[in-house]
């Protein structure tokens, strides 16, 4: 029980990866602060199954777009825990092209807004406004979770996932991690997690997943230099590492794709030379 009276926030807990992550940080005895927001059977879902663990959960409804949500989740905070330990900056919002379509559809009017709405300003939200109680104590940590979209935009295989405005959102976390790594040292180390092809998150279990033609997931496959997705549990492993044990990394980017951004470009036969 490592984390025993450790406290670490973790937006999207409801869905199958930040329930794997927080699963990872509660088995080491972590208080779990979850906001949550949309999704109702997912929160249902995971509040029945944490309670059933014995894990130690406070949730607080909060639509985490906004400042007056994210400080009142502050407060909460404040009164029950007093300090963070560990931010987990796992939020996010994208449209698939393959399932939504182009931006120019009705229902997608608002599209764009929420991608960068959540991917970026939540995130940044977050962050700045519990500033105060992640660096009460030293020693805590900040993940930011972010997309490989960031790295190859709408293009290659998984173009059919990675829409322009989500993209565009993925590409400004880096930025935001060396700035707030910058500000925080020495008290607290912020990295990022740059997440590939996730079973439940652009991968198998998704409903864009569901919709690709065999040729197309065969060309995905093969551009994985690993040959397949990632799952939950790797990337919770990955989060708590990065979080609790990596304490010489701050600043970082970590590519977490099964080299999935390598695997475009193939390593022809040395040539003959022409000596």
């Amino acid at each position: 029980m490592r984390l025993q009276g450790k406290t670490v926030l973790i937006p999207g807990a409801s869905r199958p990866i930040g329930r794997a992550i927080a699963r990872k940080f509660a088995s080491q005895g972590a208080t779990l602060v979850l906001p949550v927001y949309d999704w109702p059977e997912s929160i249902s879902e995971m509040e029945k199954e944490f309670t059933a663990a014995g894990y130690n959960i406070l949730i607080f409804t909060a639509d985490l777009r906004h400042k007056n949500a994210v400080a009142q989740l502050g407060q909460f905070i404040d009164d029950r825990t007093g300090s963070i330990n560990f931010l987990i900056n796992n939020i996010e919002r994208g449209g698939m092209p393959v399932v939504h379509g182009s931006y120019d559809l009705p229902h997608n009017a608002d599209q764009w807004d929420r991608e960068f709405d959540t991917t970026v300003k939540a995130k940044w939200l977050l962050f700045h406004h519990l500033f105060p109680l992640l660096t009460k104590e030293t020693g805590g940590a900040v993940v930011n979770i972010s997309s490989i979209a960031g790295i190859t935009g709408r293009s290659g295989p998984a173009a059919v996932f990675f829409n322009d405005g989500y993209s565009a959102a993925n590409k400004a976390i880096q930025s935001l991690t060396e700035t707030w790594a910058r500000l925080a040292a020495p008290a607290l180390r912020v990295n990022e997690l740059v997440l590939g092809l996730i079973e439940s998150r652009h991968g198998e279990g998704t409903r864009g997943w569901a919709s690709l033609s065999g040729q197309d997931k065969e060309a995905i496959y093969d551009t994985i230099l690993l040959g397949r997705t990632g799952l939950a549990e790797e990337v919770a492993n990955t989060v708590y590492f990065l979080a609790v044990e990596a304490t010489y990394i701050t600043g970082a980017s970590l590519r977490m794709d099964g080299g999935f951004t390598l695997g475009g470009s193939k390593v022809p036969p040395m040539p003959t030379g022409i000596l």
